[in-house]
C-alpha cells in the first residue's frame, strides 16, 4: 500500500517526459508558424509594391510638394522671425516661387522657340556630317540584302504613304488622360506646399501623436532628423547645382555653344543626378553646339562634363552632405533602379531622400540595426 502511494506521489512530483511525437508535432507546428510567418511578410510586400504602384501620381505630387516646402522652409522662417504672421509668409514664399518658376518657363520656351527655328539648319549640318556614315551603312545594308533574297523579276512595286496625325497631335490625343492628371497633380502642388508651411508645428505634433507615449520622444527626435537631412540634401544639391552651372556656363562659352548661358545651367543641374546625370548632361551642349563645335570643342565638353561630374559625386558631394546622408553606394543603386522602375524619372529624384529617411529610421529602431548598418557607408 505504502509502494503504491508513494508511486503515485512520486508521478505526480515528476513533470512527464514528452514522447517523440509530441516532439515532431512541435517542431512541424514551429515550421507551420514560420511558413506563416514568410507569408505574410510576401504579402505584405506584394500588398505594398501594388499600393505604391496604384498611388504614383498621389505619392509622387505629395513628396515633390514635400520637399518643395523644405526648400522654401528657411524662406518662411526668416519671415516669422521678423514677426510675419506664419500663414502669410508661407502665402509670399509660394507665390514668389510660382512667379520664378513661370520667369524660367517662359524663358525656356522662348530659347526652345528659338533653336525650333534653327532646327533646319541643324539637320542640314547633322546630315552634312553624317552622309558618308549613313551611304556606307546602306551600302551594306544592299548587299547582304542582295546575297539573301534571289532576283525579282516584273515591275517594281508602287510605294504607298500613308498619311498620319501630326507627332504632337497624336501625343495629345493618345495620352490625354495621363496629361490631363499630371496638369491636375501640378495644380495642387502650390496648395500643399502653402498648407505644409503654414501648418507646419501643428503637422509635426500630429505625427509624433500618432504613436504611443513612450516611443513620442524618439518619433520626435526621428522626424527632427529625417527633416533636417531633407534640408541638408536640398541645401547641398541647390549649392553643387549652381556651382556646376557656373563651371560649365564658362567652360560652353569658351568653346562657342549657343545660349551657354542657358545650356549651361541645365546641365550644371541635371549633372547632380546619381549615375544618369553624366549622360543626361551631355544632351544641351551636344544639341546646342551642333553647328558650331570642332573636334577640339566636343573633346572640352565631352572632358569637362564626365570629369566635373565625377568629381562632384565622389568627391565634393559627401563633404557638403556630410555625415547626414553617408549610404552605401550599392543601395543607392538598387533605391534608384527600384522607384525608377515604380515612378518613372520622378524615382530618381526622390529615391536617394526616401532611402535616407528609411536609413534613419532604421537606426532609430532597434530590430533593424543591421539594415541600417547595411544600408551605410560605413
Amino acid at each position: 500500500m505504502n509502494a503504491s502511494v508513494a508511486t503515485d506521489v512520486k508521478s505526480t512530483i515528476e513533470p512527464a517526459v514528452p514522447s517523440e511525437e509530441a516532439a515532431e508535432e512541435t517542431e512541424v507546428l514551429r515550421v507551420f508558424i514560420k511558413a506563416g510567418t514568410a507569408a505574410q511578410f510576401v504579402v505584405a510586400a506584394i500588398a505594398f509594391l501594388g499600393l505604391v504602384y496604384v498611388l504614383k501620381l498621389v505619392l509622387v505630387t505629395t513628396l515633390a510638394a514635400l520637399l518643395l516646402a523644405y526648400t522654401l522652409e528657411p524662406l518662411v522662417s526668416s519671415m516669422h522671425r521678423l514677426r510675419v504672421p506664419r500663414w502669410l509668409g508661407a502665402l509670399i514664399a509660394v507665390i514668389l516661387a510660382l512667379v520664378v518658376t513661370a520667369g524660367i518657363a517662359y524663358f525656356s520656351y522662348n530659347r526652345a522657340v528659338e533653336f525650333a527655328d534653327q532646327l533646319p539648319g541643324y539637320s542640314a549640318k547633322i546630315r552634312e556630317s553624317l552622309g558618308g556614315l549613313w551611304s556606307r551603312t546602306e551600302q551594306i545594308e544592299r548587299n547582304a540584302q542582295s546575297m539573301v533574297e534571289p532576283p525579282k523579276s516584273g515591275p517594281p512595286p508602287v510605294p504607298v504613304t500613308v498619311q498620319q496625325p501630326q507627332g504632337v497631335t497624336r501625343m495629345i490625343s493618345e495620352n490625354s488622360g495621363t496629361i490631363l492628371d499630371v496638369l491636375l497633380a501640378v495644380g495642387f502642388v502650390p496648395f500643399l506646399v502653402y498648407f505644409m508651411l503654414a501648418f507646419k508645428d501643428h503637422s509635426h505634433l500630429a505625427v509624433v501623436h500618432l504613436f504611443p507615449q513612450q516611443h513620442r520622444l524618439l518619433a520626435h527626435r526621428t522626424v527632427g532628423n529625417i527633416s533636417h537631412m531633407i534640408r541638408t540634401y536640398i541645401a547641398a544639391n541647390v549649392v553643387l547645382g549652381v556651382l556646376s552651372a557656373i563651371l560649365f556656363t564658362v567652360i560652353f562659352w569658351l568653346v562657342g555653344i549657343k545660349y551657354y548661358y542657358f545650356v549651361g545651367a541645365m546641365s550644371g543641374f541635371l549633372s547632380l543626378i546619381p549615375y544618369l546625370g553624366v549622360f543626361i548632361a551631355l544632351l544641351p551642349p551636344l544639341a546646342g553646339g551642333v553647328d558650331s563645335l570642332t573636334r577640339t570643342g566636343l573633346l572640352t565638353v565631352l572632358i569637362s562634363v564626365v570629369g566635373l561630374h565625377v568629381i562632384m559625386m565622389n568627391v565634393v558631394y559627401p563633404k557638403v552632405i556630410g555625415e547626414r546622408l553617408q549610404l552605401n553606394p550599392l543601395a543607392v543603386s538598387l533605391s534608384l533602379l527600384f522607384w525608377s522602375w515604380i515612378w518613372g524619372a520622378a524615382g530618381l529624384l526622390l529615391a536617394i531622400p526616401l532611402l535616407g529617411a528609411s536609413k534613419i529610421v532604421c537606426d532609430r529602431v532597434e530590430p533593424l540595426g543591421g539594415l541600417a548598418a547595411w544600408l551605410g557607408s560605413e
